[in-house]
């Protein structure tokens, strides 16, 4: 039996007060090769996850602390949407194949469970968007101020 309890969700904030990433996972499958791969994940206000897509599969998130947005992008970088997960609101969130999306954590940060269907392969699990800064890039921080605020119409920034 494996319990998800209140104090690693304590623990993973510390660790990503500490991280350069700014989140941190607990990894609950037991390794790459499951044909179901579970996480939680706890990220920062600043924590900038740059926008990518899964070309072959479905990616779940039930959100369990905080809040946070989900950004979902054309080919070309424009938001196609924006939604809202925590209080108020849904509380979970499917991304479907081949979308654009980026995740915006809340004023708090987030945590959530994140379920994703295996095995995984680092080569072909996600494909990062041509036009959206890497991580660890001088213009992500700005990338993710204009996240925070973007609408559905806004194009990406440069």
């Amino acid at each position: 039996m494996k319990l998800l309890t209140e104090t690693l969700l304590d623990e993973l904030t510390a660790k990503a007060a500490a991280s350069p990433r700014r989140r941190a996972h607990h990894t609950i499958h037991a390794g790459a090769g499951d044909l179901v791969q579970r996480f939680i994940v706890v990220a920062r206000s600043d924590s900038y996850f740059r926008p990518h897509r899964h070309n072959a599969r479905a990616e779940l998130a039930l959100l369990v602390r905080g809040e946070l947005d989900v950004l979902s992008f054309d080919e070309a970088g424009r938001v196609s949407a924006r939604y809202h997960i925590g209080a108020g609101g849904a509380f979970a969130y499917e991304t479907p194949p081949r979308t654009w999306h980026t995740v915006v954590p809340g004023e708090r940060g987030a945590a959530f469970l994140e379920v994703k269907e295996g095995p995984y392969d680092p080569a072909t699990a996600s494909e990062f968007a041509p036009w959206s800064p890497a991580e660890g890039d001088t213009a992500a921080a700005a990338f993710l101020r204009w996240a925070r605020r973007a609408q559905a119409g806004d194009r990406v920034p440069g």
